[in-house]
């Protein structure tokens, strides 16, 4: 990866989702509000600064530039379209949620 860019793989379980009172809501369903995803870093470029292998990301779908690796489909994005990091690699009580 160059620069500040992304490679994510799209959580699966963010496809369909189940509301409050059971019903199912596929993916396809349009909804009024845009909806942000959780995603996986699969690798940063040198400049990305906040975001390491392995940590989560949220970022909006509508933005995304999708490549096939291998014949898997992973998201390029920049470190400054990511909206939310959650990392497990901080100690001490504190969330891990970066917004």
């Amino acid at each position: 990866m160059l620069h500040d860019r992304l490679l994510v793989e799209v959580d699966q379980e963010a496809g369909e989702r189940r509301s409050s009172g059971g019903i199912v809501i596929p993916a396809t369903a349009a909804m009024g509000a845009r909806r942000l995803a959780w995603s996986r870093v699969i690798a940063v470029g040198p400049h990305a600064r906040a975001v390491e292998v392995g940590d989560r990301v949220l970022f909006d779908p509508e933005d995304k530039a999708e490549v096939e690796v291998q014949g898997e489909v992973y998201v390029v994005m920049r470190e400054r379209d990511v909206h939310a990091v959650a990392a497990e690699r901080l100690e001490g009580g504190s969330t891990g949620l970066y917004l």
